[in-house]
């Protein structure tokens, strides 16, 4: 196990580099921001189709006007998804523009959305005049709306990049000489999908969008099967354990998979047949990953009630709570299991086999597939028994996935266990609890905030980001907490990676979470352009900041003074192999 971790070692900078990519960033910031509208339009599917379980239907008005929210919404994602992910892209071009040739987020989302429309609705007309067909404006249109999102921003930014606009008199109002630069690229972006669209409708005789979901059908087929379930959900994994965040490479490959492949079950539900589409969001979070990415949900368990080593069993304890709503950052890098060569076989291993456990109970036993989206912080067992339109059968499976991975994971949290013990006892830590010298409150006062380095003057105001918003949450209200209590000068913020950029600006720091690293570069040259410090940690540093307050208020405040008194941007973190 050793010799295969340090082989993965090797690899990690390609790993790194391909989660840095900026289309990948941009698929899945795009769609961070989508995401209230689709848990809020399944609410309200949940509340038309659950009552029909017990065999209570909403009269045919009720009925409609419920679903009109959800066909109102999920009905013209793709549409949405094309102007955001442009809107994602957009702006990691525009940290290689200068400050005075920045591409206009808006502009560039609107031209994506009127070339998504040009290359995926089809037109008719009838007596009342002009209709579109919403065919593929909702799920099934989103690998168009990718492909449609990727190049408008580059053709706005070859035209800003060469000076390709409209130059007004500098007499002339910046808004109204704005509105003129913008033509040229919108102009281009516009007609070249225009004239695409003619050539490859009089060549297929259809839209873009159905001919990528025909081309790709028996990829949709493959990837729902034993071996394409393997590999999503076994790469997702693999990359965690190498300390880059997982879902942030294989998500956006199959996210339009995941949207379509609900629809489709929840279409198949409500005509009475069977939902079979396996691959999903809710089979992510609360199958595959239930607990968090390696399916963590019972080994943090084992550590709280089943660990002789005190460290493993703090650990587990302090783990609990977070790792129950999907937050498994502190078990991950507490233990660590990440990099943790005994942990390398089941923390592979258990999602796959979960994965397949469900698909058997579908395709074997029949029961429903998930039929509904709900949000990734749903505990597992209630999402899986939820999401899948409270099947009777998912109740059998939630016992069946738990003690699998109690059988996955048992032999190997043993050895773990037996090694911790031992260090510990050769240490004389047995004799202690874990981390009591550390407990002890650091204080801060309002005098040792660097409130000179700030943009207001009066707060010192920090970012913290993480994969999910979760951790990253956890030591933003933390920091928040402690300063109204002391009264001190600060404000906390936490956001997801990719929903942070309306925030950046307005921060005096930033602060990132470890499973951030591979996003370093690019995040410190937005933080450069917004004028605002960056700091990094390591994974067990970073999950100590998070369950105290002070430690992480004086940790900021340190690393904004530098050790020379200067402000320092950031440091270079240990290696995750270090952690």
């Amino acid at each position: 196990m050793n010799w295969i971790v340090k082989q993965i070692e090797k690899a990690q900078p390609f790993f790194k580099k391909l989660s840095a990519n900026i289309y990948l960033q941009a698929v899945r910031d795009g769609f961070i921001s989508l995401m209230p509208i689709i848990i809020f339009s399944s609410i309200f599917i949940l509340v038309a189709d659950v009552p029909n379980i017990w065999g209570f239907y909403w009269p045919t008005g009720v009925s409609d006007s419920l679903n009109k929210v959800y066909n109102f919404s999920m009905g013209v994602l793709s549409l949405m998804a094309a102007a955001n992910v442009a809107r994602a892209l957009t702006r990691s071009k525009n940290v290689r523009l200068p400050k005075v040739d920045q591409m206009p987020e808006a502009a560039v989302m609107f031209g994506a959305q009127i070339s998504f429309l040009l290359v995926a609705v089809d037109p008719f007309t009838n007596k009342e005049g002009l209709y579109f067909s919403t065919a593929y404006m909702g799920t099934k249109g989103l690998i168009c709306a990718f492909l449609v999102a990727f190049i408008v921003p580059n053709i706005y930014y070859l035209c800003f990049k060469h000076h390709i606009t409209i130059k007004l008199p500098e007499q002339v109002p910046q808004n109204i000489s704005s509105a003129f630069t913008n033509i040229i690229p919108f102009a281009f972006s516009t007609t070249f999908f225009w004239l695409f669209d003619v050539v490859f409708r009089t060549l297929t005789h259809t839209n873009l969008a159905a001919w990528i979901i025909q081309a790709l059908s028996p990829l949709f087929t493959a990837a729902d099967g034993y071996a394409g379930l393997a590999i999503v959900y076994g790469a997702m994994a693999f990359f965690w354990f190498i300390g880059i965040q997982g879902p942030s490479i294989v998500e956006p490959a199959v996210t339009a998979i995941y949207l379509t492949n609900v629809e489709a079950n929840l279409h198949a539900f409500q005509a009475g047949a069977h939902a079979t589409n396996i691959l999903a969001q809710g089979t992510q979070y609360f199958v595959a990953t239930i607990g968090g990415t390696g399916a963590t949900l019972i080994v943090t368990y084992m550590f709280a009630l089943m660990s002789k080593s005190k460290e493993l069993k703090a650990v587990g304890r302090a783990s609990a709570i977070p790792v129950s709503f999907g937050v498994n950052e502190p078990i991950l890098f507490g233990a660590p299991l990440i990099l943790n060569p005994i942990f390398f076989l089941p923390f592979i291993i258990t999602p796959i086999l979960n994965v397949w456990l469900f698909k058997f109970f579908v395709d074997v036993l029949g029961m429903n597939a998930f039929i509904y989206n709900l949000p990734w912080t749903t505990p597992g067992p209630i999402g899986l028994y939820m999401g899948t339109g409270f099947a009777a059968l998912s109740l059998v499976l939630i016992a069946a996935i738990l003690v699998l991975d109690f059988v996955c994971y048992y032999p190997f949290f043993k050895v773990y266990d037996a090694q911790k013990v031992a260090e510990e006892a050769s240490s004389g830590a047995d004799t202690i609890e874990p981390e009591k010298n550390n407990d002890a409150p650091v204080a801060v006062d309002s005098g040792a905030i660097p409130l000179s380095i700030t943009k207001d003057g009066k707060d010192l105001n920090i970012l913290v980001i993480c994969a999910g918003g979760g951790t990253s949450g956890i030591l933003a209200n933390s920091l928040n907490k402690m300063a109204k209590q002391d009264d001190l000068p600060v404000e906390a913020a936490a956001a997801a990676y990719g929903a942070h950029g309306d925030l950046l600006p307005d921060m005096d720091v930033v602060v990132l979470a470890p499973q951030m690293d591979a996003m370093r570069d690019s995040l410190q040259a937005e933080a450069d352009k917004a004028d605002v410090k960056m700091i990094t940690t390591t994974g067990k540093q970073y999950i100590d900041l998070t369950r105290h307050a002070d430690k992480a208020l004086d940790f900021i405040v340190n690393r904004l003074k530098g050790v020379d008194g200067a402000v320092d941007s950031g440091h270079t973190p240990e290696s995750p192999a270090a952690v």
